[in-house]
């Protein structure tokens, strides 16, 4: 990640502090004895790791009462080690921002991921600069109503679809928003004043399901989004995968059926060609004869019985079922987590994205717990904050672990 300097630094700058407070950011409050176990650290290495982050108010002792804890245990008597510690999220504030193709999505959260101000912006320009623009402005309104509060904003999170380095801050190839190698980090962090994280939307979202959502406490699960694209988001062994060159899960450029639709990534028959938003519009288009706008009028015409629509969500299904059995199948996942705005139509091939995945999945991986997790584009927001929170956390620790 690159970035302008800030005063807000993270206080432990070793990759065990990083590991504990980690550790009861996803499932805290917790006892000393249980964040070591979470972080696979010894006590005394707990001990040196708690104290300074205590010291600066990013760990506070006592369950509190919005934990569920009472206000005694908040207060611990003096000469008594409290019995839980807990992130205090008011300590730093955090923005994060969603950019699809045509609309720019933002939230601030706390430290601790929960949502304080949730705004949208039309992107009627994709271009770089334009959008660029719109985004500084979203980024300034939430900026303006941070400073009411006492706590710093201590980064910026952007979520963009496509070939994301996240180390560079470097947008490779984004189809939807259509940008090449745009140094998007370097440019907002400019803009925005802030230190800037840029990474692919589905692995943001897919930090934020490990730390605060459907994945936290699993080692292995796997995010499969359907919408536009098809994407998918990885955690084997609690780390989320990116690949040795920004790339993995890319589970929409599977080849569900070799003689199927071209793709525009040159293939033919591959999962999103088959099930992606723009896809089944077309082909319902094609097999209806109607004029059909959107994904939305598409699920209409399907809902409606309209002869042939149906069927082309019966076979987006089937082609989704078969990716996330591939992915069982290579991975052997505890849980995937189906999303995205896709989902809309969930009702019209819920069953057939089950029976291929059971067809598909071999031996044991059947067993795999897939649910459905219908989220709004301000949880992506959210996922890219989360990924700001993440690169805060370990930034200068040596620790990468996500």
């Amino acid at each position: 990640m690159r970035s302008t300097p800030h005063a807000e630094t993270f206080p432990a700058h070793t990759p065990a502090a990083a590991q504990v407070f980690t550790a009861v950011l996803s499932h805290g409050p917790l006892t000393r004895l249980e964040a070591g176990r979470r972080a696979g650290l010894s006590p005394a290495a707990v001990t040196k790791a708690v104290r300074p982050l205590l010291a600066s108010g990013y760990l506070v002792e006592g369950g509190g009462p919005e934990e569920g804890g009472t206000a005694e245990e908040a207060r611990p008597a003096l000469g008594r080690p409290a019995g839980l510690v807990r992130v205090n999220g008011e300590r730093a504030l955090f923005a994060g921002v969603k950019a699809t193709g045509d609309e720019l999505i933002a939230v601030l959260t706390d430290l601790r991921c929960r949502v304080r101000l949730a705004r949208r912006a039309p992107l009627p320009d994709r271009a770089a600069g334009p959008a660029l623009a719109a985004l500084t402005d979203l980024v300034h309104e939430l900026l303006a109503h941070a400073a009411e509060s006492k706590a710093p904003v201590a980064g910026l999170g952007i979520a963009v679809s496509g070939d994301v380095d996240r180390a560079e801050g470097v947008v490779r190839y984004s189809p939807f928003l259509d940008w090449r190698d745009v140094p998007l980090a370097e440019l907002a962090a400019t803009a925005c004043g802030l230190p800037v994280t840029v990474d692919n939307d589905v692995r943001a979202l897919t930090v934020a399901e490990q730390w605060f959502g459907a994945g936290a406490g699993l080692s292995d699960f796997a995010l499969v989004t359907v919408g536009a694209g098809i994407g998918c988001g990885l955690v084997v062994h609690g780390r989320v995968v990116a690949g040795a060159h920004g790339v993995a899960g890319e589970i929409g450029h599977l080849v569900a059926d070799p003689a199927g639709p071209l793709c525009h990534c040159g293939n033919r028959g591959c999962v999103e060609a088959i099930a992606g938003d723009a896809a089944i519009t077309a082909r319902i288009r094609e097999v209806t004869g109607r004029d059909v706008p959107d994904s939305a009028a598409a699920v209409a015409l399907a809902h409606q019985g309209v002869p042939g629509a149906r069927e082309v969500y019966a076979r987006a299904g089937e082609a989704i079922g078969r990716g996330i059995a591939a992915v069982a199948n290579l991975l052997g996942p505890e849980r995937v987590i189906i999303s995205g705005e896709g989902l809309a139509a969930h009702d019209l091939f819920a069953d057939q994205i089950r029976q291929a995945f059971t067809t598909a999945a071999f031996g044991s991986a059947a067993r795999c717990d897939v649910q459905t997790r219908p989220l709004p584009f301000e949880e992506w927001a959210r996922g890219a904050a989360a990924t700001a929170i993440q690169t805060f956390i370990t930034h200068g620790t040596g620790s990468g672990k996500g």
